[in-house]
């Protein structure tokens, strides 16, 4: 058993961005088990990698006994929280947002165990009680607590009001109080104690910390994450072609595993401590070994295959590897349809065509080579391959058994450049 206190783990894996009360709040969950808890806007229909850390970080605390609280926003995603954001949300319709729902609780289920008898994970819809709530009892009993100059002091509502192009609606504005309800309320029938959320979440969680204390008269903790950030200054979980999502169908298994396996070196090992449960010794002890036996390169390859493990299981994991392979190791004797479909989804560049005349002809329309002439050339240089074998004839014809399962097939120049044709 870890006898570390929880909340000194946290700060050894570099969790904590804000936190109130530190000493009380490691003495409470030293002597007490509590309830935490994370809300989840269904603004899509999925989440995406930026939201594994609060959902590894409630796990933590349900390792060690206390109860996560996963709270979806089926009402507050109506407004959208303008935190941090440049402009306002595009509003969705509640039957989008119903859906939505249903995909975000069977995704937030996967990380947490929610049918074990002391501490299973609760999972609740803030739907439930803004349904019932009347607009003038609201304002009476929840908006008499808070100072429209506390308001408008917040670092994220000051950005937006200082822009006289954007500005920031009431509906938009109201958002803060609305969370701070939902931590009353959970604080009121789950004796919830602790919220996490990412850094940007401070403003609202301060604001739920105020209400429960002006109305119930109890101290409650709030604690953010670090909001995460690539080398490239983009924000972690976005790249050039989009956002990397926990759903397969938006982003494959083989992306979501690149994704890992392609992070920024100076990142692997803080990853490791914020996303994985290795003890943190073991971690340090793998940093000061790392640019030995290529230590650095195998970390990068466990990260990625613990994280597509843990979100997208372990058939998937395989699958993901498969397809690395058959890319970088060119070997597609173990290939399956279902990987041929991932890459046409989003691993490669892919083209649709009914018949192509020549394999110099399909360099060109595969943008592997400018030109026919050029296209010779690199066939006769002995730099292309079809589903992995080496072609040596400039006038290559292409026949059935280049085509995997009568569908697919794939170009290759080097081991770096790819095409896949999909035959209609």
């Amino acid at each position: 058993m870890n006898c570390t206190n929880l909340i000194d783990e946290l700060r050894q894996r570099n969790l904590i961005f804000h936190i109130t009360h530190e000493n009380k709040l490691k003495k409470n969950i030293e002597r007490n088990l509590i309830s935490v808890y994370c809300g989840f806007d269904p603004t899509e229909e999925s989440l995406h990698v930026g939201h594994l850390l609060p959902l590894i970080t409630l796990k933590r605390f349900q390792k060690r006994g206390h109860t996560p609280v996963i709270l979806i926003g089926g009402a507050t995603s109506l407004i959208g929280d303008p935190s941090f954001k440049e402009k306002e949300r595009l509003l969705n319709f509640d039957h989008k947002i119903d859906m939505w729902v249903l995909k975000i609780i069977k995704q937030v289920s996967y990380f947490l165990d929610i049918n074990i008898n002391s501490n299973s994970a609760i999972i609740l819809n803030n739907k439930k009680w803004f349904e019932k709530i009347n607009i003038l009892s609201f304002l009476r009993d929840i908006g008499k607590h808070f100072s429209i100059n506390t308001m408008i002091n917040r670092e994220a509502v000051k950005q937006r009001i200082n822009r006289l192009d954007r500005g920031i609606s009431f509906t938009e504005f109201s958002y803060s109080l609305l969370q701070a309800y939902d931590f009353f309320m959970l604080n009121k029938k789950k004796q919830v104690s602790l919220q996490i959320g990412g850094s940007d979440q401070w403003g609202n969680i301060s604001a739920g910390m105020h209400l429960i204390n002006r109305i119930s008269k109890k101290e409650v903790y709030g604690l953010t994450l670090p909001l995460l950030m690539q080398s490239n200054g983009i924000k972690f979980g976005k790249t050039e072609c989009g956002t990397i999502w926990l759903d397969p169908k938006k982003t494959t298994p083989y992306k979501f595993y690149q994704f890992w396996k392609n992070i920024d070196d100076s990142n692997v090992y803080n990853f490791l401590k914020l996303f994985t449960f290795l003890d943190c010794n073991e971690i340090n002890k793998r940093e000061l070994n790392k640019y030995k036996n290529q230590q650095i390169m195998k970390d990068k390859s466990y990260l990625a295959k613990y994280m597509t493990r843990l979100v997208h299981g372990e058939e998937n994991l395989l699958a993901a590897e498969r397809i690395t392979q058959i890319l970088f190791l060119e070997n597609a004797k173990n290939i399956k349809k279902s990987d041929l479909q991932q890459l046409k989804q989003d691993g490669i560049h892919c083209i649709e065509v009914d018949q192509i005349r020549d394999l110099q002809e399909a360099l060109v329309l595969c943008s592997l080579s400018t030109s026919r002439t050029q296209a010779k050339n690199m066939i006769i240089s002995n730099s292309i391959s079809i589903n992995t074998n080496k072609i040596t004839n400039k006038n290559h014809i292409f026949h059935d058994k280049d085509k995997l399962f009568n569908q697919f097939t794939l170009i290759s120049r080097g081991k770096k450049n790819h095409c896949l044709i999909f035959w209609k």
